[in-house]
């Protein structure tokens, strides 16, 4: 563990160190860890541990872009409480990670562009502490998964992925995940570039997809969408199925076919 010393200004000098148990998760599990403190040369009281989930978003200002830090959830997890001088206290937390939460690691390994955290925030002295960023790695649902996994077989090449900001259709977030494809197999002859977003809830994910057409000499791209849902709790095949359909009205819609 390595504890960071907080609060030297208020002369505390209180330590604390953040472990979390399941640094991987999926959508609707409990995050589960430790706050451990480590109390300064006087006692200190604690007046609240707070846990804050939070992501990096992508902002369109104008001309501008910008990245900023969104909260997402934030949960108290430790009420007020005496710190003893050079007193260790450890407080485990477990807390519900939203269903909205976007991907950030697939399949073991961090997804390129995001960025997910856990601030562990200290109440002291009339003071908050906002500690380091620990990285958060929320894997998919299976419904999710399928999809993904889906595309890769289609020949899609992944390009990136970010959050932006906005609140979508059917969704709660103040942001939005965006999975970006190079078009690729039977589908690089309609689509140059794929765009694929999740608003997932406890008993299905809704699939968003939107895809620019390839434009020729003498016409101009266009963007096609499609949305559909998968249940949680539908056989493996038919999320890939779902996605073939949703591939194909788009392409259909425009006259790609």
């Amino acid at each position: 563990m390595v504890f960071r010393k907080l609060m030297a200004a208020f002369g505390a000098g209180v330590e604390v160190d953040t472990v979390l148990t399941n640094a991987t998760v999926r959508p609707g599990e409990p995050l589960r860890g430790v706050v451990n403190f480590k109390g300064g040369g006087s006692d200190a009281k604690v007046e609240g541990i707070f846990i804050d989930l939070t992501a990096v978003v992508e902002v369109e200002s104008g001309d501008n872009e910008y990245k900023t830090t969104y909260s997402f959830l934030r949960q108290q997890v430790a009420g007020s409480f005496q710190l003893a001088s050079g007193a260790q206290h450890a407080q485990p937390f477990q807390i519900p990670v939203p269903w909205e939460t976007p991907i950030s690691a697939i399949a073991g390994q961090p997804l390129r562009g995001m960025r997910l955290g856990v601030h562990t925030e200290l109440a002291l002295a009339g003071a908050l502490d906002k500690g380091d960023l620990d990285p958060l790695f929320v894997a998919p649902l299976p419904a999710q998964e399928q999809i993904i996994a889906a595309l890769d077989r289609l020949g899609f090449q992944f390009k990136k992925a970010d959050l932006e900001r906005g609140t979508l259709r059917g969704s709660t977030m103040p942001f939005f995940q965006e999975i970006e494809y190079y078009a690729g197999g039977r589908w690089r002859s309609h689509f140059n570039e794929l765009e694929l977003t999740f608003i997932t809830g406890p008993h299905q994910v809704d699939v968003i997809l939107e895809a620019d057409k390839r434009g020729g000499f003498l016409s101009s791209g266009h963007d096609a969408y499609n949305r559909f849902t998968v249940r949680h709790d539908e056989h493996p095949g038919a999320a890939e199925q779902a996605l073939q359909s949703g591939l194909e009205q788009m392409a259909r819609k425009r006259g790609w076919f």
